[in-house]
């Protein structure tokens, strides 16, 4: 490919190797040993992401510890709240953050993979970050040793969400600004978004005319895929280096 910069998505992507984060928190619940249903589990992450959209329960320096705590308290306390996990306090708590230990460890599990690969492209290239966060990104980017990108775009911060294709013109215009790159020079063909969410990465980084390399996984539910649409597909960041030559 003839690149002169990249966009990286990072929930999905960067932490979790394209297993959406539903199905590695569903793989703590196993782990720990809660004993309910994958679809209960489902309505309580459902309702978890509800409220951690509307309610500023995440603060721009909780660590992904943090974030993983809160998110296992909301969506283990729905489940008792709805009668599906019947379970003392002590007992859910203790649980909850077992879960979240777990979910954690795994993440550090999958950065012994990624971050030597994001190191080796910021050699290379400008990277920038985009993604549907919660405000603290940055502070888990400190945590987790990830400090590689010129800019971030952060939803909560900008006030825009994927899928709208405006948050990835606000990576690529990022990128253009810390190249110090006019569009004649770093057209957006140029520009390579990397993300694990065929409809929240691939399809609206096309539609701004950038080249994607989806990485391929375990998603949310049934989207409709069109395999043609992005450039490269791949099933692993590990295969990311060998997709980009």
């Amino acid at each position: 490919m003839d690149i002169k910069g990249i966009i990286f998505d990072y929930g999905g992507t960067i932490d979790t190797d394209s297993l959406h984060w539903s199905e590695v928190l569903w793989k703590g619940y196993q782990h720990v040993g809660i004993p309910v249903s994958k679809d209960d589990f489902r309505t309580s992450y459902v309702f978890a992401e509800r409220a951690l959209a509307k309610h500023p329960y995440i603060k721009p320096t909780h660590n992904f510890l943090d974030l993983l705590r809160i998110k296992c308290d909301l969506e283990t306390s729905d489940l008792v709240a709805r009668k599906v996990w019947l379970t003392n306090e002590s007992t859910r708590q203790q649980q909850s953050n077992a879960i979240a230990q777990y979910c954690y460890d795994y993440v550090l599990n999958i950065l012994t993979i990624s971050r030597p690969i994001i190191e080796q492209l910021s050699l290379q290239y400008p990277l920038v970050l985009v993604s549907n966060f919660y405000g603290n990104i940055e502070t888990i980017l400190s945590d987790f040793q990830l400090n590689y990108f010129q800019s971030i775009v952060e939803s909560a911060v900008v006030g825009i969400r994927k899928p709208d294709p405006q948050i990835f013109q606000l990576g690529v215009d990022a990128l253009r600004q810390s190249a110090r790159c006019s569009e004649t020079e770093m057209p957006s063909s140029s520009i390579v978004v990397i993300g694990d969410s065929f409809s929240k990465d691939i399809v609206p980084a096309t539609s701004i005319g950038c080249k994607t390399v989806w990485i391929k996984g375990i998603g949310w539910g049934d989207e409709q895929i069109d395999e043609s649409v992005p450039t490269k597909t791949i099933s692993s960041i590990s295969q990311l280096l060998t997709a980009l030559t």
